[in-house]
């Protein structure tokens, strides 16, 4: 491990709760390795400018095995931004990231996703040198049928069910996570709408991250100023990667 690799290992979690404290909104933009094409990664990476982004999210509901791995490496060539995993499954975990988000899927009931990865995970996570950061994942109705839904076999909650996504939001306060993860779902039409947004933010003192259907600004801005402490752009990227130059 590089010297500053060593100097980033644990810091990526007390960044975000840093920013949050400080009512400093952070961006990170999520690559699918199983989307982008190997020979578009350095004409993609170079367009992402570290005084905007605060962290490249790398990660798939399905991504062949050691892909990611190879991803990494090559984005390694032309960014310092912090690299952090967003794994669909185990297999997806590499030492070439500075973090993982380790995720438990709330929203769902399928205990492959609730807890079964997760354990699969330790005997590489026990040796590694990634920085281990517990997430709840809640899975929203994006007007859409996402990937995440096919892989894990579970549903997302209605947008219009605000009080189950808020009490599943504390129950994963409660349960210690130290991030919560509002998802829309990747290419959702919807985005998780404000309301929710900010309900969950005056009910969770941890940071929260909101993702999936961001495709604008306002939208942005919107996510923002109802309670968003990170947005994820996915999508939206992959389509425009001149984005950032209009957010």
């Amino acid at each position: 491990m590089t010297k500053q690799k060593q100097q980033l290992n644990k810091n990526i979690l007390k960044h975000i709760i840093s920013s949050k404290e400080k009512g400093k909104k952070l961006l990170a933009i999520l690559i699918d390795p199983d989307k982008l094409k190997f020979g578009k990664i350095p004409s993609t990476i170079v367009k992402i400018n570290p005084e905007k982004v605060a962290f490249i999210f790398v990660g798939g509901s399905t991504v062949d095995l050691g892909v990611t791995n190879l991803c990494i490496c090559e984005i390694r060539k032309y960014t310092n931004i912090p690299i952090v995993l967003f794994p669909g499954d185990y297999t997806q975990l590499t030492n070439e990231a500075d973090g993982v988000l380790f995720l438990s899927l709330l929203s769902g009931r399928n205990p492959e996703y609730l807890i079964e990865q997760q354990i699969k995970s330790v005997a590489f996570l026990k040796k590694s040198t990634l920085e281990i950061i517990p997430a709840g994942y809640i899975l929203i109705d994006g007007g859409v049928e996402t990937a995440v839904q096919r892989v894990s076999n579970t549903s997302p909650i209605s947008q219009l069910n605000i009080e189950e996504i808020i009490d599943t939001a504390i129950a994963g306060q409660y349960l210690g996570k130290q991030l919560i993860y509002l998802e829309a779902g990747s290419g959702a039409t919807e985005p998780v709408s404000q309301k929710i947004i900010k309900m969950a933010s005056e009910n969770v003192s941890i940071p929260l991250i909101v993702g999936g259907g961001i495709r604008t600004k306002k939208q942005l801005e919107n996510a923002y100023k109802n309670g968003a402490d990170l947005v994820v752009i996915g999508t939206a990227f992959e389509e425009n990667i001149e984005l950032l130059k209009e957010i």
